[in-house]
């Protein structure tokens, strides 16, 4: 490959999709200029690492793929070429190292996102990436030219090749506001619509058990068979154990208007053994004293029985034994978009030819723009890393050969 066939590119978004796209062209001799809105760039990866950087997952290849659903066989590709192994030896390479936690998931030894992205930057820079903040990304002009919003005004550029890597829609203070969506649909480009996902839930709780018990989390309890934790919130619930099944259930709502899911108060203890506690005679004490010493139920966990037991079934025992294990808990609404962890929906995977869009030769799309979703736990974060590389490559063969890659 000669140096004159490689020209310059335009990175738009400074997430982990866009900075892993820019390592793989600056690595190959491509000058790189990254346009992003805010002041600086990977303001959601670090927001992402400040409850523990979590970067992927050890679990075995085939259970990780099945992470991603029904989108697992169009991201296999990507994935197959950007393993969590993979990822794990190129964070080593930034100087950080990693551990395995006890639920499989991995961390920088820091546990932190920052001194990760200081790192990865200065690679960068080193190796000729140009940095242009406050840039906001408004489209194109009749002759293809980018056109950028910025403090100085209006300013317009072009590139032999563009990759649109500008997230979904959540935590849109942070850059990620989906506001690519109209611009993307008026070239013809087909949009899945963008929801949230690892969401939390609105249930309608009533003004006293909401007053009460809003902020309490609920440990070690289970969904499915699903062990986890979550917490009652003013409206709902949300936690790493809802954001797991939210997928599921914003589907549901979105089907039959509502979601019933059944709570298992104490997944460790059998339906006939919670029987035999609770037919122990009460005596004169009063039931919520009863269940305190017999099976260890008090606080949030009494208050959602009486939430959904009326006062004669929450003093029959055996009805309180069955709603422990399978309390029913209707879900009316997702939480706004902007409140998730993530989005689901994006940019069609059908509207592409590898991750360049089949509607505007020599644009590619990467990270959470396009139209798959994971759960928590590291599942996120390196689809974005691992679609961003794959990415990088797709425009490296585009700018060896602009007519084959059409």
């Amino acid at each position: 490959m000669e140096s004159n066939q490689l020209q310059g590119v335009a990175v738009i978004g400074g997430g982990p999709a866009g900075l892993m796209a820019a390592e793989v062209l600056a690595a190959a001799g491509v000058r790189v200029d990254v346009y992003d809105a805010m002041p600086s760039v990977g303001r959601k990866f670090l927001l992402a690492g400040r409850g523990g950087m979590n970067i992927t997952h050890s679990e075995p290849y085939g259970a990780f793929l099945a992470r991603y659903g029904s989108r697992a066989g169009v991201m296999r590709p990507m994935l197959d070429a950007f393993k969590p192994d993979d990822l794990r030896a190129w964070v080593h390479g930034l100087g950080i190292d990693t551990f395995v936690g006890t639920s499989g998931r991995v961390f920088p030894t820091e546990m932190k996102a920052a001194p990760m992205l200081r790192a990865w930057l200065h690679r960068l820079r080193e190796s000729g990436v140009h940095f242009h903040q406050r840039h906001r990304w408004l489209g194109w002009t009749a002759d293809d030219s980018l056109r950028f919003a910025t403090a100085a005004g209006e300013r317009r550029v072009r590139h032999a090749a563009v990759l649109l890597a500008l997230g979904g829609a959540s935590w849109a203070r942070l850059g990620s506001d989906g506001a690519w969506q109209p611009l993307l649909a008026e070239r013809g480009v087909g949009i899945a619509p963008l929801v949230p996902a690892n969401c939390g839930f609105d249930s309608g709780w009533s003004a006293h058990f909401s007053e009460k018990y809003a902020g309490q989390p609920l440990t070690t309890v289970a969904i499915g068979g699903r062990k986890g934790q979550m917490v009652v919130t003013a409206t709902g619930v949300e936690g790493s154990l809802v954001y797991a099944l939210s997928a599921g259930i914003r589907d549901r709502i979105a089907a039959h208007g509502s979601a019933t899911i059944e709570l298992d108060l104490l997944p460790d203890w059998p339906l006939e053994r919670l029987r035999q506690e609770l037919s122990h005679p009460r005596g004169s004490r009063s039931m919520s004293s009863f269940l305190q010493s017999r099976v260890h139920i008090k606080g949030v966990k009494t208050g959602l029985l009486h939430e959904v037991l009326d006062k004669e079934a929450f003093h029959d025992p055996l009805r309180v034994a069955a709603t422990l294990k399978a309390l029913p808990i209707t879900l009316r609404a997702p939480r706004p978009i902007d409140e998730a962890i993530s989005s689901a929906g994006g940019v069609r995977f059908e509207a592409l030819e590898g991750t360049m869009l089949k509607a505007v030769p020599g644009v590619f799309v990467a990270g959470e723009m396009l139209d798959w979703e994971a759960p928590t736990g590291g599942y996120l974060l390196t689809a974005c890393f691992a679609s961003g590389m794959a990415a990088g490559k797709d425009m490296l063969r585009y700018l060896m050969n602009p007519a084959d890659a059409a």
